[in-house]
Order: C-alpha cells, then sequence, then structure tokens
C-alpha cells in the first residue's frame, strides 16, 4: 500500500495535496481504495464551480465491482476536474496520486483540515479497520 507523505487522508480513503497557503487542495482516492474497488472503468466527475459540504459525494467512480461514491473531506467549490478520467478512467488504478487526482478544490475553511490525518495516521487507520 502506497501512503505517500506530505499529503492528508480521510476516512473515507481520499488524499488531499493541499497548497502552502491552504487555499487549493488536489483531491483523489488512495492506493489502498483503488485496490478494494478494482479495475475502474467511468468517473462521473462534478463541474466546476459546483459547491460541496464536507461529506457530500462529489463523483461516482464504476469498476469493474460497484460503484463508489467519492466524499469531500472538506467544503469548498470545484476549480477545476481531471479531464483525462473521461477517456483515461484507469489513470486512478495507474498512479492514484499524481496523474489520477479527480479534482481540484478551492477550500471554503481551512479548519476542516485539522480532521484528517498525516499518512502514518491513516497508515494506522486502513490497519485497523482490516484487523475490526
Amino acid at each position: 500500500m502506497n501512503v505517500p507523505d506530505g499529503l492528508l487522508y480521510s476516512r473515507e480513503h481520499e488524499w488531499l495535496d493541499v497548497d502552502d497557503d491552504h487555499k487549493i487542495a488536489k483531491l483523489g482516492i488512495t492506493d489502498y481504495a483503488q485496490d478494494q474497488l478494482g479495475d475502474v472503468v467511468f468517473v462521473d466527475l462534478p463541474e466546476p464551480g459546483d459547491g460541496f459540504e464536507v461529506g457530500a459525494a462529489l463523483a461516482s467512480l464504476e469498476s469493474v465491482k460497484a460503484v463508489s461514491e467519492v466524499y469531500s473531506p472538506v467544503s469548498g467549490k470545484v476549480l477545476q476536474v481531471n479531464e483525462m478520467l473521461a477517456d483515461s478512467p484507469e489513470t486512478i488504478n495507474e498512479d492514484p496520486y499524481i496523474k489520477g487526482w479527480i479534482v481540484e478544490i478551492a477550500l471554503s475553511d481551512a479548519e476542516e483540515l485539522d480532521d484528517l490525518m498525516s499518512a502514518s495516521q491513516y497508515e494506522n487507520y486502513v490497519e485497523e479497520e482490516a484487523e475490526g
């Protein structure tokens, strides 16, 4: 399981790469999540300008196994979506952290980032979840 340092992680297995000013973040699903999903065959993306609250479904991923929602771990507005995923949804499986990002969000409340986990906290969370 690949869990890069320097990103923030949610309990729903999303990651955020937050800029230095805590105003903009790229969001995607973790390596663990893409592995659990299996081969992603379709991505339903939001529109730029769409707003989301914490916990709202912001995209859905269809895999050979199931359809899964991607939940927003922060409140904000979509600045851009990863258009490449429309033609190459498998990019999420191949490179979930760099090329397979899903959306870029303008954060509404940087304090919400405090509720997310570091890489080591996320690794422990996944281990505990697997045991439980």
